[in-house]
Formats: C-alpha cells, sequence, structure tokens
C-alpha cells in the first residue's frame, strides 16, 4: 500500500524560493493555470508534468501543496464553489435565497465545462463546500423547516444542482459541430415527425425546439423550491417545531 504524500504546511510554502521565471507559487495560483489548461486543453491535457511547464516549475514542487492530481481536481471543485458564493448574501427569503445560490453554482460550471465535468461528482471537504452546505442548511432552518426535512430537501437541492450543471456542462464542453448537429436534430427529425406515427411529439415539436436547446436547470430549480414551500405551509412554522421534537418522526 502506497504512503500517500505529505502536503507542505502553508507556512513553509510561503518560504520557498522563486520558480525560474520569478513566480511564487501558491495553492491558488496553481488551481487558477489548472482551470485555464482545462478550458483550453480539457481533462486530458492537465498532467503533473504540463502544469509544471505552465508554471516554469519542477512538476515535483506540485507535491508542496497537493498530495497528487486528485488532490487538485478536489481543489479546483472547491474553487469553482468558492466562486459561485463569492457577493452572495442571504437577504432573509429563504427561496429566493436557496434560487440564487443554485443559478450561482450552475453559472460557475457552465462558465469552466471541462472543470464541471471533471468535479461535478466529488465532494471536497474543503472550505468552500463547507461554507456553502452551511449556508444552505442555514437558510432552510432559518426558514423553520424541520431538521429532517431540511436535510431531505438539501440533499435534492444539491443533487439536483450538481446533476444540471454536469450535463450542461457537459454539452458546453462538446466540439462546436456536435452541439450544433444536437441542437439541430430538434428541428431537423422531431419537427418532422408525422403526427400518424407520433402525434404527441408532432404537436410539442414547434415548443419542444424552442425549449430543449436551453438548460431546463431553472424550471427544475422552481418546482423543487415550491415544493419545499408547500410543505413548509402545510406544516406551519408551529408545526414544524412540534414534529422537530417527536422522537417517533424519524
Amino acid at each position: 500500500m502506497a504512503v500517500p504524500k505529505q502536503v507542505v504546511p502553508e507556512e513553509k510554502r510561503r518560504r520557498r524560493r522563486p520558480t525560474r521565471n520569478g513566480t511564487v507559487l501558491s495553492e491558488r495560483l496553481i488551481v487558477d493555470t489548472a482551470l485555464r489548461m482545462l478550458r483550453e486543453h480539457g481533462s486530458a491535457g492537465l498532467t503533473a508534468r504540463r502544469l509544471g511547464l505552465a508554471l516554469d516549475a519542477d512538476p515535483s514542487t506540485l507535491y508542496r501543496y497537493f498530495r497528487g492530481m486528485d488532490d487538485l481536481t478536489l481543489a479546483i471543485g472547491d474553487a469553482l464553489i468558492g466562486q459561485a458564493l463569492h457577493g452572495w448574501r442571504p437577504t432573509g427569503e429563504w427561496s429566493a435565497d436557496l434560487r440564487a445560490i443554485g443559478l450561482r453554482i450552475h453559472a460557475v460550471y457552465l462558465a469552466h465545462p471541462q472543470a464541471a465535468v471533471l468535479t461535478a461528482s466529488r465532494v471536497t471537504g474543503r472550505a468552500n463546500e463547507l461554507a456553502a452546505d452551511e449556508a444552505i442548511l442555514d437558510v432552510l432552518r432559518t426558514a423553520g423547516f424541520p431538521l429532517p426535512e431540511t436535510v431531505r430537501i438539501y440533499h435534492a437541492f444539491i443533487d439536483q444542482t450538481l446533476a444540471f450543471a454536469a450535463l450542461d456542462a457537459a454539452s458546453v464542453a462538446l466540439p462546436r459541430a456536435s452541439l450544433t448537429a444536437d441542437e439541430d436534430m430538434w428541428r431537423s427529425t422531431y419537427a418532422r415527425l408525422p403526427r400518424s406515427t407520433h402525434p404527441r411529439i408532432a404537436e410539442a415539436a414547434p415548443l419542444l425546439a424552442a425549449r430543449m436547446v436551453a438548460s431546463a436547470y431553472p424550471t427544475a430549480l422552481d418546482m423543487l423550491l415550491d415544493s419545499a414551500a408547500r410543505t413548509l405551509t402545510a406544516e406551519g412554522p408551529g408545526r414544524a417545531c412540534d414534529i422537530e421534537g417527536r422522537a417517533d418522526w424519524m
């Protein structure tokens, strides 16, 4: 069994000498460079050797900051979440606050599609991910949802957000010709199906052609939040507290 590489403590990293071109490495610089490489070359183009070349540093130097490329992958995922959270502040309107978080995460992932495909399914356990989880749970609890319902909605919310982010990012990451061909399929094939064989598709074809080229995430998010709102209304703040206190509710 291989012994995991030890990451050099932060205070020792800062004392190291600059790279050959005078750049002082940092975790943020490495992650930002990795994001750029993913955007330009895809996941296949992100290796320790190529990253070292881009930073003008020996690839082994990267292990002062990360245990390996998988550890770097987790840091990239956490950086995306950090970008999504940057500038967000709760307003006290729980539904609007969750919608804002979800749309921010989705937008950042689509801005970095290659990185999104690589990281959307991962659990980083890093600072930005923990901050996002804490914020989402706090919004729900402050709104009056009982703890079990809070966890249920949180689970659905975060999985839905990341699933749509991965799906939509995968489409954006396609070669332009493939993406165009997929979008044209709704007009070139679906719109031409006869009513005699595919009556439901035929009647919906114009609407499908207009909607299916855009992300369904905002609609799905609103449906989730509407469902949560109906649950809260049905329970009521007093009922929610009563249910939370019952040991047999779990």
